[in-house]
């Protein structure tokens, strides 16, 4: 490709700021992008990211002596070391939006060859992710997934590094999937850090928003903002489909409607364009979905009252692909789950141990308020935070566990860098003043794990969240990677320990 297509792109979107080498650009063939200079290959565009841990621009002249074409990066050329006579060095606004716009480019648009679906909002993207890319498959239409548990393409699976890939790496996928559908689980990070920029979508899912990430965005009115700027990205006959059961999506239905991109609207009201009544929310929940004046009953074989929003959101978005309603709820109806999503295991004694990536005040209420109205005799919680994140939601957490529970540990996540010291304190803090004296702290995640193993009892519901299916960044007692290895570990008979089906907390 030559670099006059991604000099347009960026002029076109106004972020180009000038070319300081004067040179025909229009000779210059590019036959490869890279961000990560020690990538770079012969005739490469380079483009230098101002990064959270490195700049970029201090590797320009690594990646000229691999054989660069050309650089982009936002720093003035007198900044700049390293640069040799004939390669370009283009000035732009912002790297990242430059990369977005280059790699789309380099891979020849691929949204524009395939149905892309984006699905946002602080909870729920999962699940609502696995259950489309389900009803889909079992339609018959092949379909990509690009998320927080891996990357699904062509048949294969591959591990993911962020909920969200970086745009080179998403593009380079899209271009490489030969499915006819595309899902893309997309981040507020994702979105304020242009990994999805360039790229257009035939259909957005809104989930719900509450109380996260604020460390990042500051504001719940900002973080609302980001989210709401994947809708913008729809393509001219593109379509919203909003969960309104929050004050969230009722607003971004109006906000949409008053700008004219068409919204459907899914939640309990008969206003909603899928009306969600007659709930029984068993551990096998029924429901049923008004839409154009039919009725359609579904049943979903995994527990709680998250996952049928989830569910009647999924049946709203296939229902743009797939014309025969039965076809979708019997899509449902087969669901195989998610890992690390209410992914259940069974103690010897009887009590179930649940592990879920609940990371917030909202997803901790489904989860634990789903055990006690299944008839949870004890709910008991284990959970703790990660260091260098969002603070502003702890407390909030630490009550909303107290509610439900009758007993919570404390325990440490991925400390990040986080003194265990500093962690620890912080930890016994919040018990002493959220957790209504049903808590305890006991800091190694695997001592507290083992902890809730020896007490339990026949008709426990014992919880473990923050991580679902991640593995440890912190060393712990037990020679266990993950929550789920610790339990295994637990047992004595590992094998005696069976999965049950998996859903994600909302």
């Amino acid at each position: 490709m030559r670099l006059r297509n991604v000099w347009n792109a960026l002029r076109n979107r106004n972020i180009l700021l000038r070319q300081t080498i004067d040179i025909d650009i229009d000779a210059i063939t590019m036959s490869g992008l890279e961000s990560n200079s020690s990538k770079v290959e012969e005739g490469f565009l380079f483009v230098a990211i101002s990064g959270y841990k490195h700049d970029g621009h201090d590797f320009i002249e690594d990646a000229v002596n691999r054989g660069a074409a050309a650089v982009i990066g936002e720093k003035d050329e007198a900044e700049i070391k390293g640069l040799q006579e004939g390669v370009p060095y283009i000035q732009a606004a912002n790297s990242r939006e430059a990369l977005a716009l280059a790699a789309s480019r380099f891979y020849e648009r691929p949204d524009r060859k395939r149905t892309i679906i984006g699905i946002t909002g602080t909870n729920g993207k999962t699940t609502t992710s696995f259950l489309l890319r389900d009803i889909l498959e079992q339609a018959g239409i092949s379909c990509s997934l690009f998320g927080t548990i891996a990357n699904f393409l062509n048949g294969e699976e591959r591990k993911a590094a962020n909920t969200t890939p970086d745009a080179l790496q998403l593009n380079r996928m899209m271009a490489e999937s030969n499915d006819e559908v595309i899902i893309l689980e997309v981040s507020s990070h994702a979105i304020e850090q242009y990994r999805v920029e360039g790229i257009q979508f035939d259909i957005a899912l809104f989930t719900n928003l509450s109380k996260e990430h604020l460390d990042y965005h500051g504001s719940m009115e900002e973080y609302f903002s980001v989210k709401r700027k994947l809708f913008n990205q729809l393509k001219p006959d593109g379509k919203a489909i909003i969960f309104t059961d929050t004050d969230w999506g009722k607003r971004l239905v109006q906000e949409l409607g008053d700008e004219g991109i068409p919204a459907v609207s899914a939640g309990r009201g008969e206003e909603n364009d899928f009306w969600l009544k007659n709930i029984q929310a068993d551990e096998e929940p029924v429901f049923t979905l008004r839409h154009d004046e039919n009725d359609y009953m579904v049943s979903l074989p995994i527990p709680g009252i998250h996952n049928v929003y989830n569910a009647a959101l999924a049946f709203a978005a296939a229902k743009e692909l797939i014309a025969d309603s039965s076809t979708i709820a019997s899509g449902l109806e087969g669901f195989k789950g998610v890992p690390g999503r209410f992914e259940m295991l069974r103690h010897p004694c009887g009590a179930r141990f649940i592990i879920d990536y609940a990371h917030t005040a909202d997803a901790v209420q489904y989860c634990l308020s789903t055990a006690r109205r299944l008839g949870a005799k004890r709910i008991i919680h284990v959970f703790g935070f990660r260091g260098n994140r969002d603070t502003g939601k702890r407390g909030t957490m630490v009550a909303s566990s107290a509610k439900y529970s009758d007993q919570l540990i404390l325990t440490f996540d991925d400390l990040n860098g986080i003194d265990p010291a500093e962690m620890e304190a912080e930890l016994h803090t919040l018990n002493n003043q959220e957790s209504g004296g049903k808590g305890i702290v006991i800091c190694d995640r695997t001592s507290a794990i083992k902890h809730a193993w020896d007490h339990a009892r026949e008709g426990d519901w014992i919880f473990i969240t923050g991580k679902g299916p991640e593995t440890y960044k912190t060393p712990f007692f037990m020679p266990a990677d993950s929550d789920k290895a610790a339990l295994q570990l637990l047992n004595k008979e590992h094998d005696s320990i069976k999965p049950a089906k998996t859903a994600d907390s909302y």
